[in-house]
């Protein structure tokens, strides 16, 4: 069969399938309020999947809540309110984690809920050990990592992420996210600490003394941001001379905007990206978002949003599809985080450290940015 038969077998399969969910679940809601980031990210999925799935769905609506950096927080309230309003939220892995530990987010089952591959692969083979918790649908593999202007750098661009705490050879602000993730891990690194020992050294109050005082040593020349678009934007604007972000929001701003910005691929940190449903949804409500995410998450949805950001589809059976960028015409491979070139040196991210210890040191975190 060609791929392009493959393709249409498929997209038939995913459909019929998602008319016999209705069949057997009765009426299902006519609109969803979906979370996410806002920005190239939320772009890609909204032309990957929800559009392609509001076509095939007559009647039905999609409204998009740009709050996933502060799902947590607001899942509880809506929690304790008895009002969840959300039917359908993007978040990182770490975050699912602590979700479903605290019984926000469903539990749910991965042959049930979502489409085998094309060759009969059942989902929990296809998405494998990237399903990291019983209750998060993974999407993508993405990393956080930093750009920088390649103008403001002079004749030696920087090659490793410490030169982020070089002031002296880089000088002028950077960018980083207004959260402890990531930034705690390269001040200890940056201080010496070996990658695998980050996490045992920032258990301690003493380890993470010492990230918060390497921090302490760049934290005038930082501008914090909270949204993904932030340090793009502030690249673009010559704002700052390097800064962290998401690996496809600089793809964004290197490829699609042709800025003077080149990427930092050193200690890239790798994290998973995808879906939780929220617990205890109306049954017309969570009918849609089950329809819905069996048609979003299967092979050719996940392989197509590649083709609008530089993200890894989290299925096996997607990465073989993944081809050319749909305006650009460039091929998509050499621009992912998982391509070898980019992965020499990568850092692992421990999405079940952080879920016991995020909002511990979240609190940590603030209280140092007000001092």
């Amino acid at each position: 069969m060609t791929m392009k038969k493959t393709i249409l077998a498929t997209t038939a399969l995913t459909v019929s399938a998602g008319l016999a969910f209705a069949e057997a679940h009765g009426n299902m809601a006519d609109s969803m309020t979906l979370v996410s980031w806002g920005g190239a990210y939320q772009a890609s999925q909204q032309k990957a999947y929800v559009e392609p799935y509001l076509a095939a769905n007559e009647g039905v609506s999609a409204t998009w809540d740009e709050s996933s950096n502060e799902a947590v927080a607001k899942l509880r309230a809506m929690n304790e309110a008895g009002n969840v309003t959300w039917d359908l939220v993007d978040v990182v892995a770490s975050d699912a984690i602590r979700l479903c530990d605290e019984g926000l987010a469903m539990e749910y089952d991965p042959d049930e809920l979502l489409a085998d591959a094309p060759d009969g692969t059942k989902a929990s083979d296809d998405f494998g050990d990237l399903i990291v918790s019983d209750c998060f649908i993974p999407q993508i593999v993405y990393s956080t990592t930093f750009g920088y202007r390649t103008d403001m750098v002079g004749d030696t661009p920087p090659t490793d992420v410490c030169a982020v705490f070089d002031t002296e050879a880089y000088p002028g602000k950077r960018s980083l996210e207004k959260r402890p993730i990531n930034n705690m891990e390269w001040a200890l690194i940056c201080d010496g600490v070996a990658k695998e020992d980050v996490y045992d050294v920032l258990e301690t109050e003493e380890g993470q003394d010492r990230a918060f005082a390497k921090l302490d040593t760049i934290k005038d020349d930082v501008i914090w941001w909270s949204a993904g678009a932030d340090t793009p934007q502030l690249l673009a604007d010559g704002e700052v001379v390097m800064g962290s972000t998401y690996n496809g929001r600089l793809f964004s701003v290197i490829e699609e905007q042709d800025q003077p910005v080149a990427m930092l691929w050193d200690a890239q940190v790798f994290d998973l990206d995808g879906w939780i449903i929220p617990a205890g949804l109306p049954e017309d409500r969570l009918a849609r978002v089950k329809d819905f995410v069996k048609f979003a998450t299967d092979t050719q949805r996940l392989a197509d949003q590649a083709k609008y950001i530089s993200y890894g589809p989290a299925r096996q059976s997607s990465a073989p599809l993944v081809g050319q960028h749909a305006e650009l015409g460039i091929d998509m491979g050499p621009h992912m985080p998982t391509d070898p070139a980019n992965a020499t040196n990568t850092f692992l991210y421990n999405y079940e450290w952080w879920a016991d210890y995020r909002d511990d040191l979240d609190a940590k975190f603030q209280a140092w940015l007000a001092q």
